[in-house]
Order: C-alpha cells, then structure tokens, then sequence
C-alpha cells in the first residue's frame, strides 16, 4: 500500500471503535472503545519500531530514541476520543499522521540526534469529563492531580474508576518535565470552509482562539404543571431559556469574532407534567481576544447571579480558561519552508477552536497545520478530509521533523 492507502485504511480501522455504529463515531475517553483505539495505537507503534509507554492520565507515547543522551524528544500527534456521533478524522487524522511520519522514519533508517515521539491524547473534546483538552493540561500541569480525580462523568464515575475499568494505571505519573519536550507538532482537520473554499491543502496555523467554559446550575421549585398557577411558579428551564435567549446578543456586542454556545442542556426531573425543578447547561465562549472573552464571562455571570433575587439557586463553575495562543514564529516558518520545499500550496489560517497544541504552546515550542474539511463539517457522521491532503501533511511534519530531531541518516 501507498501512503494515501495506508491513511485511509488506518482512518477506516479506527472509525469501527465506535459505541454508535452507522451513526457516528462516539468514543468517550476510558470507554471500551477508547481500550481497542488504544490497543490499534499501541501496535502500530510497535509496528514501527517505537518503544511505548503510558502516563497516570492514559496518554499513549512511541518513542524513537536518539543518540543524544537524556535529549528532549520533538513530540508529534493529536488526541484520539470524540464527540458522540461524531466524525471519523478530528483527532484520529493527526494521529495517523504523527504515525506515518515515524514510518517514515522506520523505512528510510533514520536515525534522530533527538529523540522522535508519537503521542495520543485523551479527552481532548471533553466529552466525558468537562473541560476538555484533559490530556495535554494534565501533562503540563495545569490540570492537578487533584482535580483530575475529583472529575466525575454525568454517570458519577470518576476519571481513576474508570481508567481501572480498562486496565489503566492512574498512579503513573502525570505531568511531564516541559525540560524533555523540544518541540510539538499537531496536524488537524480545519472543522471549517477556509481551505476548500480556497482550494489549499494546507493552512498553516499562526493563532488559536481563545475559549472558555462554564457550567451552571439553575435550581427552582418542582410543582404539578395543572394545579401550580403562573405566577407561583420558579420553574428552572423558563429561568434557563430567558438566560441562554440573551447570549447571542452578548456575543454580537462584543465583535473580534467572539461567539457563545450553550450544546449541552439537562432538565430535571424531565416529565411532562412537572415543573422543572433543576436545569444545568454548558456556556462555550470563544474570541480571537482575550478581552472579549472577560467581559463576556462577567456579563453571563451577573445575567445568572440576578435569578437568585427571583428564588432561584445558582452555581456557575468554571472548568477551563485557555487564553488566545499565537504559534511559535520559528515552527511557522519551519513548516512555510517545507511545504515550499515539496511544492505543496499553502495559506497561513488562524484557528476557531481549541486544541492541544494550545496548551503545549506554554511549554515549548508549537507548530500546527490544518486540512481542508468537506464543506468545512466536523463533529458529525459526515465529517471527512482527503487522504491525499493528510498524506502532504505527512510529508511536511517527516521534513520538519528531520530538522527538528538532527537525524543522523545509517
């Protein structure tokens, strides 16, 4: 098989790992699913020649060692969980390709002065747990060992419960010395219409939004939806929707792209004929700023906190602050010279949503490239990016990747 062939019989293989065959790709972080992507991983860095090991937080490393003796390793990958229903590419696209690039390695007998290492991350998408981009903050140490056990899913598991479930060792350690990282590399599906609109294969990441996320709780009063007059009412949902109507027009107010989602809305106890009692919700906030982002969060809150007057309690968490991450100007330019050097067209792009090279961004040095998405989709069942266009980001990342690691060719 040729490397286009190889991509999409690894981005096929990893899709069966799903809890929703025909609908999607749903695999939750510490899942079934997420023990057979693991184990696909696990073997293909075997394959290449890559020793493998993995973190308390279930991260999964392939390293090809270099000559130079406790050398940083030049990391490269992506995460590998999903959004239910999702699609086959976001996450897996970057994995396969960080893996390629080892083969790369393996076939033309490479051998790196630094150290080359493949990884794959867990709960980047925060689908499970909250939050999200759970792997790289917990490597970097802005996600605790403390917090990282108190997480819990809707289910009441926690983060250490069911990583035993699937044979995980939580007591390994979690955060890595930002000392052994000499640089990361993360290739992603764009999950927008930029390139293929513009007929480019690869964008070249220069900044990455900034995002938030919080998590509220409305608590009302139950009450019988036929016996409980209008105006004796302190039903949680009609306090909820009135809060949810106004965040479009906090948005729009504050420009520089900033946009607020609520995806995620759970009524309880959720009959018919009750009034709703408790209502919690999600609030995804995102800006090109970090300014906007502030001042949306302070306008929500006081939105929220002003129920309490009417007899609602209130609780508002805040789960995940990441600021707006310029790239590392060296690493742009490194991967604007390669594509140039291998004839592949490019454009510079800048990132709407979150990823795990932000969070690396803090620690070491980041270079992140995009391929086109079908008619720009993402997170969902039709979610698909050309093989073709994965195997020039191969390509680019195996050249940067030579640089980056000194290789020593036998």
């Amino acid at each position: 098989m040729n490397l286009k062939e190889r991509i999409e019989k690894q981005i096929n293989d990893l899709s069966e790992f799903t809890s929703t065959p025909g609908k999607g790709t749903t695999r939750l972080t510490y899942s079934n699913e997420d023990l057979l992507a693991r184990n696909y991983i696990k073997e293909k860095m075997k394959e290449y020649g890559l020793t493998i090991r993995e973190d308390g937080l279930g991260n999964i490393f392939g390293k090809l060692e270099g000559t130079l003796k406790d050398a940083p390793s030049v990391l490269i990958g992506s995460h590998f969980d999903s959004v239910p229903n999702g699609g086959s590419f976001d996450g897996p696209a970057g994995v396969i390709v960080a893996l390629e690039v080892a083969a790369l390695f393996a076939e033309n007998q490479l051998t790196p002065k630094y150290p080359l290492e493949i990884v794959a991350l867990i709960e980047e998408e925060g689908a499970r747990f909250g939050g999200g981009l759970m792997g790289s903050r917990g490597m970097v140490g802005s996600l605790s060992e403390e917090d990282f056990k108190r997480l819990k899913d809707k289910d009441g598991v926690t983060t250490v419960e069911a990583m035993e479930k699937i044979g995980l060792n939580s007591s390994l350690p979690k955060r890595r010395d930002p000392n052994t990282i000499k640089s990361f590399l993360e290739l992603h599906i764009e999950q927008g219409p930029i390139l293929e609109e513009k007929d480019i294969p690869i964008g070249v990441v220069e900044a990455i939004v900034g995002l938030t996320q919080l998590e509220v709780t409305i608590e009302g009063k139950a009450g019988h939806a036929g016996t409980t007059p209008m105006d004796r009412r302190t039903d949680a949902l009609i306090a909820a929707a009135n809060i949810i109507s106004q965040f479009p027009g906090l948005a729009i107010e504050e420009e520089n792209g900033t946009v607020i989602t609520t995806g995620r809305l759970h009524v309880l106890p959720n009959g018919a004929n009750v009034i709703p009692n408790k209502v919690e919700f999600s609030v995804d906030i995102r800006s090109s700023q970090e300014e906007p982002i502030s001042n949306v969060i302070a306008k929500i809150k006081g939105l929220i906190h002003s129920y309490q007057e009417q007899g609602y309690r209130i609780s508002v968490e805040q789960p995940l602050y990441m600021k707006p991450k310029g790239m590392n100007n060296e690493m742009v330019a490194l991967l604007k010279e390669k594509s140039t050097e291998l004839g592949v067209p490019y454009c510079s792009i800048n990132s709407g949503a979150g990823h795990d090279a932000m969070v690396f961004s803090d620690v070491t040095d980041v270079g992140m490239i995009f391929v086109p998405s079908k008619d720009g989709r993402s997170h969902c069942p039709e979610e698909w990016s050309d093989a073709m266009d994965l195997a020039k980001g191969v390509q680019i990342f195996y050249e940067a990747a030579k640089s980056l690691t000194e290789v020593e060719a036998k």
